[in-house]
């Protein structure tokens, strides 16, 4: 029986990055997989020199740019899409707007996700959900992936949609996390690779971020080596936040390396808190029950 899923993230290309082998297996399994997109990323870098002029200390039309992105992205990897608060018929492309990395000018604006009144995003998001009536939604984790101000106003306004929902009729929650096995094998393989130090990007040093975890507290995995191939195919129309690699990596606009190594790794959400739910030692198991 096929299930109907929806990954909700704060800016284009978040989705194919942080999701994507998710979003690209679920698809081939005979899913219907959703995808709402709550900004634009306005403030996001940019990577291809002849399009700088797109961002928002120039022309501040990245937005429109990176939602033509996102359409292209979404239908190379074959998910449905929307961004939050985006209404065709009054020509309005989103609601709310990229707020920036913590600490950024981006969160003053008036519209900026982060500053959004929280009754007013939770029926927004809940709007989604009513008509979507997904089995299983699946976000950042609490703290955002990276701590990133919108990914984690995108947990919270999430979960909160999700709590308040009929328990009948409501789905599981769940956030991404890695196993820190996971990541630091990425890293000892990127370490290994001759063509990333040849496109001269860095290796990745120092903490991990906070959605790395011990192992045992990832207690779902999405593992299937195939889907990186359409996760790519959608990456590719991300070129102005996304450069990709040799042998399954990328980089962001810091130049360093990492890797699509074609497996995620995700926890169920305790809706109280938004914390990772434990669960007894033992195999992963799959986002969908079959």
């Amino acid at each position: 029986m096929s299930a109907r899923l929806l990954f909700v993230h704060a800016h284009p290309d978040d989705e194919s990055l942080a999701t994507g082998v998710a979003i690209a297996h679920h698809v081939s399994a005979g899913d219907e997989v959703h995808v709402l997109t709550c900004t634009l990323g306005e403030q996001g870098e940019v990577i291809p020199p002849e399009l700088a002029h797109l961002d928002a200390d120039h022309e501040d039309t990245l937005g429109e740019y990176r939602r033509d992105e996102l359409r292209a992205a979404m239908a190379a990897i074959g998910a449905r899409h929307r961004v939050l608060g985006e209404d065709q018929r009054s020509g309005r492309v989103s609601r709310w707007r990229d707020s920036g990395m913590a600490g950024a000018a981006g969160a003053r604006h008036p519209r900026a996700w982060v500053r959004a009144d929280d009754s007013v995003a939770v029926e927004a998001v809940t709007e989604v959900l009513t008509e979507v009536e997904p089995d299983v939604v699946i976000t950042y984790d609490a703290q955002g992936g990276y701590a990133h101000p919108d990914h984690i106003r995108t947990h919270e306004v999430t979960r909160w949609a999700v709590t308040a929902m009929d328990e009948g009729r409501r789905p599981d929650l769940f956030g991404t996390f890695t196993p820190r096995s996971w990541a630091e094998e990425d890293r000892r393989v990127l370490a290994a690779l001759p063509g990333v130090s040849e496109r001269g990007w860095s290796q990745p040093t120092g903490d991990f971020p906070p959605s790395v975890v011990d192992d045992e507290i990832v207690t779902h995995a999405v593992i299937d080596p195939e889907a990186v191939e359409r996760q790519v195919s959608a990456l590719r129309h991300h070129r102005t936040q996304v450069s990709l690699g040799p042998e399954g990596t990328y980089a962001l606009s810091n130049d360093v390396a990492a890797r699509l190594p074609g497996r995620e790794g995700y926890a169920r959400l305790d809706l109280t808190t938004g914390e990772p739910v434990r669960a007894s030692r033992g195999e992963r198991a799959a986002l969908v029950d079959r």
